[in-house]
């Protein structure tokens, strides 16, 4: 996709709001898989989801094209009402102190093998269609009820709560992406629940 982008004239544009600040083993996908995209859009982990925030990281090319412009012109003018607002600023700052201090950009690669298990073993689960999954991301994918889509995923959500874990629903694709400070035992006791969940639902 560089190589492609690069030749046509094409920004690259990568969407980190999940994948980056550890997700996959590496501080953001682009490192993971070796390329360096023109734009890069983040947000969540940035506060650790604490308080709204994000941040778009864009290349030396793309900054300095946008600083031309007339004499009189705002310089690289974007930002909103919050922009740079002071306490989502600080709970930013602490988090990236925390990463440091606990190395967890890299934890997600110390747990990827544990977390891949877990989640292939839900592929004789019941309505289970598929199982994919890349660092400490996973999407479980159910069959869809007839003439109900989304059905199915949305009382795992529902069961999944009352049962004490909480599972994210894309319509009938469970979506999961656990806490970076998440151990094996709770790894396993996570997918247990969405195992015991699958087998009481119809």
């Amino acid at each position: 996709m560089r190589a492609i982008c690069d030749a046509h004239g094409i920004l690259l544009i990568f969407d980190e709001v999940i994948t980056g600040f550890g997700r996959l083993g590496s501080p953001f996908a682009a490192q993971h898989f070796g390329v360096t995209p023109d734009l890069m859009t983040t947000a969540k982990g940035i506060t650790n989801g604490v308080l709204p925030m994000g941040a778009v990281f864009a290349s030396r090319a793309v900054h300095d094209t946008l600083m031309i412009g007339p004499e009189a012109a705002i310089e690289f003018f974007h930002g909103y009402t919050y922009s740079g607002h002071p306490v989502a600023c600080a709970a930013g700052l602490a988090t990236l102190e925390i990463y440091q201090r606990e190395g967890l950009f890299s934890r997600a690669a110390t747990l990827d093998a544990d977390w891949e298990a877990a989640a292939h073993a839900l592929r004789d689960a019941p309505h289970v269609v598929d199982v994919r999954n890349i660092g400490l991301m996973a999407a479980v994918e159910l069959a869809p009820r007839a003439g109900a889509a989304g059905a199915r995923g949305y009382e795992v959500l529902v069961k999944g709560l009352q049962a004490g874990a909480l599972f994210r629903a894309t319509a009938d694709t469970i979506a999961l992406s656990p806490p970076l400070i998440v151990s094996p035992d709770q790894i396993g006791r996570l997918f247990m629940t969405l195992r015991k969940v699958l087998d009481n639902i119809d």
